[in-house]
């Protein structure tokens, strides 16, 4: 009799504990499922409404992406969108040149140079950075960076450079972050191996440590380039918003964030000037999915 209960007491666990497993698997398959319909549903809206500038207005495509005139209101409308597009690929380009080295040199400080009270003393910089929202970064720019370039270059101060300098700074985070982690979980003992083969600690970081974590430290690159493509706030307050393609670093120019975020409060739904707003929300969508793209294909680099 004792026998039965504990197998009655056994074959009620082993119950309740498929029970809970489908439970758990039932609502992680509702989690997934849920998180796919949105993604699906958010490019399908997205794509729909990027398209009819092209199908329902009948812009060129050409025009759009190689017209140099903005002008959507009139009796002759413009939609030339490449001098936002060009506006982004700068200000995002000269960003990763500005913050990327600062931030590769950050995380080898952090992990090579002195690993012990460096890494406990810039860690907590480097995560109140990610922390601090875009409007502060863009009022610092707008107050700090952009009254000395005012004074030390030609120019009103606002400009790419003004907008280059505030998204490297909100980039820098987001590499470090990413090459000190490739960093930590490089093996001990192939830097131990260089050392025996007498290698300074010099030679061991420009030859062994960064070629050897080079994908992860490009996937770190590629991603802060991902966050300062899309970032619109910080950026439309000290790059100036004109539509023209500058001719310099310090001249006036804009992005698409920044120009999606001024006028689509602005046009009505439906409207030839709402459509080609959706082109270029569906052109940062495509450059999103291009950056995960490359991602991937450097995280499979490093697997190999």
């Amino acid at each position: 009799m004792l026998n039965n209960k504990i197998a009655q007491n056994h074959k009620s666990r082993i119950e309740k504990h498929h029970i809970e497993d489908f439970i758990g698997r039932s609502y992680m398959s509702f989690c997934v499922l849920l998180l796919i319909v949105a993604i699906i549903s958010m490019v399908y809206f997205v794509m729909s409404k990027g398209i009819s500038t092209f199908v329902v207005d009948k812009v060129s495509v050409s025009d759009f992406f190689f017209g140099t005139k903005w002008s959507p209101e009139g009796s002759n409308p413009s939609f030339g969108a490449l001098p936002f597009i060009a506006g982004s690929f700068v200000t995002t380009l000269l960003a990763a040149l500005i913050a990327s080295p600062l931030s590769i040199c950050a995380a080898l400080f952090m992990t090579e140079i002195v690993p012990g009270w460096g890494k406990k003393l810039l860690q907590p910089v480097i995560e109140l950075l990610s922390g601090i929202p875009s409007v502060v970064y863009g009022f610092v720019g707008l107050s700090v960076i952009v009254p000395f370039l005012r004074n030390v270059f030609p120019g009103q101060g606002i400009g790419v450079a003004a907008g280059s300098i505030v998204l490297s700074v909100m980039i820098l985070p987001t590499i470090t972050s990413v090459t000190v982690d490739a960093l930590s979980a490089l093996p001990q003992n192939l830097k131990e191996s260089s050392f025996a083969l007498g290698a300074t600690r010099w030679q061991t970081i420009a030859r062994v440590i960064i070629p050897t974590t080079l994908p992860a430290i490009l996937t770190g690159v590629v991603l802060g380039m991902a966050r300062a493509f899309g970032e619109a706030l910080a950026v439309q307050m000290v790059i100036g918003n004109a539509p023209f393609i500058p001719k310099s670093l310090f001249e006036s120019a804009s992005t698409l964030t920044s120009v999606i975020t001024l006028g689509m409060g602005n046009t009505t739904m439906g409207s030839p000037q709402n459509n080609s707003l959706w082109s270029m929300a569906l052109v940062l969508m495509l450059m999103t999915f291009l950056f995960v793209f490359i991602v991937r294909l450097l995280e499979k680099r490093r697997a190999i």
